[in-house]
């Protein structure tokens, strides 16, 4: 390129880590590429004291990226793909997925290890509702209480007592190195994540044909097809921040696994489907087991959107 390649990012310290460590492989990839970061605050940056649920969902995160990049003020942006909307604005593709970090979710607290060592009426702070669904779905005698902000933030918030646990996406607290926070991390039968989460994913225009070939290198296909068997199922359910929804999709060798569970905000109904097949065939793997799920909800969650 004759100037440096403009990479958009949040400015949260999780965001700057993880556009930082995309940087240097897309450099490594591209010895002598020159870049730049350009900071864009996007309005869940500025929301802080409401669930994204209440003010549009998890749009929120990419909405000012996205108007970025059609203004040519950056050449790509990225995101964490558990943030990203399920369907993109036309001339807008995610150009490369990296390869997945864990994606499990850790447990934080000062009075236990894990959820089972919390005392009844322990209160769990948590923004998310695929958390919070987990939680009450496991411990109903608990009590989920909404925390927002960025990882630092929310574990200020829980050394000054404003909840007595809290759970964080593993991933970024090893991007920030504060994995050593963490009491224990919860396996996927106790708290499947959320769709694509552990992974970065960087957004740029689909006519970019010099964009996308400097960012080929840097793609993990394996993660590629994994996302894609789970954001097909979260298509299937038309998912939104203020719908409840796990899954995790899994390859071994030439073959795809997914499971994926639904569930009403306060946990007590759930719904779980799986689907298994050839690695090739992720996106219907993933559209079958949400339809699965949407036959089995059938009128009950159909209210729940409504």
């Amino acid at each position: 390129m004759k100037r440096p390649l403009r990479i958009g990012t949040r400015g949260s310290p999780m965001a700057l880590a993880q556009t930082g460590m995309v940087r240097d492989r897309i450099v490594a990839a591209n010895p002598g590429l020159e870049t730049e970061l350009v900071v864009v605050t996007t309005v869940a940056d500025k929301i802080l004291d409401r669930p994204l649920s209440e003010i549009g969902g998890k749009g929120l995160f990419t909405k000012e990226l996205e108007q970025a990049l059609f203004a040519d003020a950056v050449d790509v942006a990225v995101h964490s793909m558990k943030d990203v909307e399920t369907w993109l604005p036309d001339g807008l593709v995610i150009g490369c997925i990296l390869e997945r970090d864990d994606p499990r979710d850790a447990f934080l607290s000062p009075h236990a290890d894990g959820l089972a060592g919390l005392p009844a009426g322990a209160r769990v702070g948590t923004s998310s509702l695929r958390r919070g669904a987990q939680v009450l779905m496991h411990r109903p005698d608990l009590r989920v209480v909404p925390l927002r902000g960025n990882a630092n933030t929310r574990m200020r918030k829980l050394e000054a007592g404003e909840c007595d646990a809290t759970l964080l996406a593993l991933a970024g607290l090893q991007r920030l190195g504060l994995e050593g926070m963490a009491r224990s991390v919860l396996p996927v039968e106790e708290m499947l994540p959320a769709v694509a989460q552990g992974a970065l994913g960087i957004e740029c225009r689909a006519d970019d044909d010099a964009i996308r070939a400097l960012l080929a290198p840097i793609a993990c296909a394996r993660t590629t097809t994994a996302i894609a068997a789970e954001r097909a199922l979260l298509a299937e359910l038309d998912g939104s921040c203020r719908t409840p929804i796990a899954a995790l999709a899994r390859i071994d060798g030439e073959r795809l696994r997914i499971d994926g569970l639904l569930f009403l905000p306060d946990g007590s109904r759930h719904w779980a489907a799986s689907g298994e097949g050839p690695a090739a065939e992720a996106a219907r793997i993933g559209q079958e087991a949400g339809a699965a799920l949407k036959a089995q909800a059938g009128e009950v969650y159909a209210r729940h959107l409504q």
